[in-house]
């Protein structure tokens, strides 16, 4: 089957890492991928209840990725569905929110996750262009990393329903151990959705790993969402074993409900957290002296960074576009011992 030929691939730049690459003739950005594939498609009871339709690829490189088989797709990959018409998916989708399960469940979004939508962005919207041909209302979340361009936030935003935006970090140093990116475009782009569009978060998300993500670091990006507005939503995600943090401890209830303790104290009016909690692990000890570590300021990020490290990373601080093996990255290769 004959895949559509984006204009836009020409010349990517529709994440902040603007690899300017033409993805259509085979050039690789950092998120590696060449046109749009999709991974896989389900109906999802989680809240939005939705057909969440999974593409493959991702412009980061978290150390804790859940869904790392395909998001660091062609790296590695589970077996793919691959490329599908956007029509034809379209119609699938509001066939199966309509079958027995998906009412049951009240499926009433399409929802795109990942991996990372980003880098299939012209795709995505294609086929909500044509759900909407169909049904002019249907509803639409997009799961995002946050690290996209100001123009194709703004061009997802006036076509969706609701965002489900992650905040994996709030500290530049935190974040780009933990990423491999800048968290500069996260948190533009955050301001942006609270000040712009406020009505089309469905939550803000933000990941709580145990001695990596600290108390203070929370305070910060609190009162950092605050002086937006106190009353978005704010989820914080209970951090679990998987991939380069395979053997790292998982979140305790205690730690969990400590920060949304801390979220409340400093003005947000709507925090709860969410996940497994008690998986038991270890913390990663680092070397007393090291060159890498050393040109980083906050402990918690040589920790995250020496996991990287330990895996293969040659590039720290990380920077996954400045990497001379980004095309080459260890990190990518690397099966978890477990994964919970």
């Amino acid at each position: 089957m004959k895949r559509i030929r984006y204009s836009e691939l020409d010349h990517c730049e529709l994440c902040e890492w603007r690899c300017g690459v033409n993805r259509n003739e085979g050039e690789l950005g950092v998120c590696r991928i060449e046109s749009p594939i999709v991974a896989s498609c389900q109906l999802h009871p989680a809240p939005p209840q939705s057909y969440t339709i999974f593409v493959a690829g991702c412009n980061l490189r978290c150390l804790n990725c859940q869904n790392f088989s395909i998001a660091h797709y062609p790296d590695k990959f589970d077996i793919l569905r691959g490329w599908v018409e956007p029509k034809k998916l379209a119609q699938e989708a509001l066939e199966r929110m309509d079958s027995p399960f998906g009412r049951l469940i009240n499926a009433d979004f399409i929802f795109f996750s990942g991996g990372a939508p980003t880098p299939s962005l012209p795709y995505i919207i294609d086929i909500i262009n044509e759900a909407r041909k169909l049904r002019p209302k249907v509803k639409v979340n997009y799961d995002t990393n946050g690290y996209m361009t100001e123009e194709s936030l703004e061009k997802i935003a006036k076509l969706i329903t609701t965002f489900t935006f992650d905040i994996k970090a709030f500290y530049s140093e935190t974040f780009s151990a933990l990423t491999g990116a800048n968290v500069e475009p996260v948190l533009r782009n955050a301001e942006t959705l609270i000040t712009k569009w406020r009505e089309k978060i469905w939550e803000i998300r933000i990941l709580a790993i145990p001695e990596i993500i600290d108390r203070e670091e929370i305070k910060d990006l609190a009162e950092f969402i605050g002086q937006f507005d106190t009353t978005v939503p704010i989820c914080f995600l209970a951090f679990r074993p998987n991939f380069i943090l395979d053997e790292h401890m998982g979140a305790t209830i205690m730690y969990m409900e400590d920060l949304v303790e801390i979220a409340q104290d400093a003005g947000l009016e709507n925090v709860s957290w969410a996940g497994s909690t008690g998986i038991a692990g270890n913390i990663l000890k680092i070397p007393k002296k090291d060159p890498k570590l050393e040109k980083l300021q906050f402990e918690k990020a040589k920790i995250a960074s020496y996991y990287a490290m330990s895996h293969g990373c040659k590039n720290i601080p990380r920077n996954c576009k400045k990497c001379e093996y980004t095309h080459k990255c260890e990190i990518k290769k690397y099966y978890p011992r477990r994964v919970t």
